[in-house]
């Protein structure tokens, strides 16, 4: 069940503690969105100084943390130090490398658990709290970037890709980016206020405070939806490119009929859902055409096409070219820029 049941340091004196435990090639952005917007409500005026709220980043030792940008980060303490933090944040990063944290670190996190500190997993922090064994009977939230591999990996996890974050006891789990700074914000009016919360935002120029069953932006450039029921049938679109649910099944999922959904369409976006599947799908597949090597049947396939001849087709009809000239207008324009030509 996703409650709101959070530490009991909200009736603490002091400062609210904040531990970061930043994984190799995190996401700067997540956590930089996640910590600035704790910065502004820790004081009042922009002095920056650590009254309402203190952190530290941690690691096993000193060593400068690489992020993903390639900027990096000194941590301030160590795990050693033994200190009590009311919330660790573990921000994760690329996943592709397969770097991971440092045993010392996972274990830092488990003690952490076994103390009941509240832990937070931001982008893919959630995958390392995950496969540090602390997810077992909880709700995550998951980016839709990684929806896919994190229940790959983890298929008994209750994972969802709607909401910015969700809060289950112990773990908040977040999806990244804006989601990381809305959490933020979810913490400053638990702490401190709603007032706060609000005029941190403000002073980031975003908007108010997001709850966490907020959707998370739709992955498309069709932003003109107001409907949550036709941004969440856009979400399951998107992560559903290879393998296309029908329209009534995504209809199931949202609890309304096909026609409902349908109509909702064509009102917010003039387009059915029929359509705009297949155009995402098409969409994704002239990515995969211009931006990589693999063969047009395997573009085919991974964009649910099962007959290849009604791929080429639907290809054509919807830029005006092949999927071969496509295909060659990317290598012609690659040995312009680079002297060399990419297949």
């Amino acid at each position: 069940m996703n409650n709101t049941h959070l530490h009991p340091s909200i009736l603490k004196d002091g400062p609210i503690s904040i531990g970061f435990v930043l994984a190799p090639n995190f996401t700067l952005s997540a956590f930089s969105n996640f910590l600035d917007a704790i910065r502004l409500a820790a004081d009042d005026g922009d002095l920056s100084r650590p009254i309402f709220f203190s952190w530290d980043v941690i690691s096993h030792d000193y060593q400068p943390i690489k992020s993903s940008c390639n900027i990096k980060v000194v941590p301030t303490r160590t795990i050693y130090d033994r200190k009590h933090y009311d919330y660790i944040v573990v921000v994760g990063g690329l996943l592709q490398n397969n770097q991971k944290l440092p045993n010392q670190s996972i274990e830092f996190l488990l003690e952490a658990a076994k103390a009941k500190t509240t832990l937070i997993g931001i982008c893919t922090g959630t995958f390392i709290l995950a496969r540090a064994g602390l997810l077992k009977t909880s709700k995550v939230c998951i980016s839709w970037f990684h929806h896919d591999q994190f229940i790959n990996e983890f298929p008994k996890i209750k994972a969802n890709a709607d909401s910015l974050f969700t809060i289950d006891n112990q773990f908040i789990t977040c999806s990244g980016g804006i989601g990381a700074l809305h959490l933020a914000a979810h913490l400053i009016e638990r702490h401190r206020g709603k007032y706060e919360a609000v005029q941190s935002l403000r002073i980031l120029q975003s908007d108010f405070p997001l709850p966490a069953q907020s959707l998370q932006p739709p992955p498309t450039t069709l932003t003109s939806a107001r409907s949550a029921k036709v941004k969440k049938a856009i979400l399951f679109i998107e992560k559903n490119i290879r393998n296309p649910l029908t329209v009534a099944s995504i209809a199931s999922n949202l609890n309304v009929s096909t026609r409902h959904l349908e109509r909702l369409f064509m009102k917010e976006l003039g387009v059915s859902p029929t359509r705009l599947y297949l155009k995402l799908r098409l969409a994704h597949a002239n990515k995969l055409i211009r931006q990589s090597t693999y063969s047009i049947s395997y573009v085919a396939s991974e964009c649910g096409f099962i007959d290849l001849s009604h791929f080429c087709r639907s290809f054509k009809d919807e830029f005006g070219i092949t999927a071969s000239t496509a295909r060659e207008q990317y290598s012609m324009h690659s040995v312009r820029i680079n002297g060399v030509l990419v297949q």
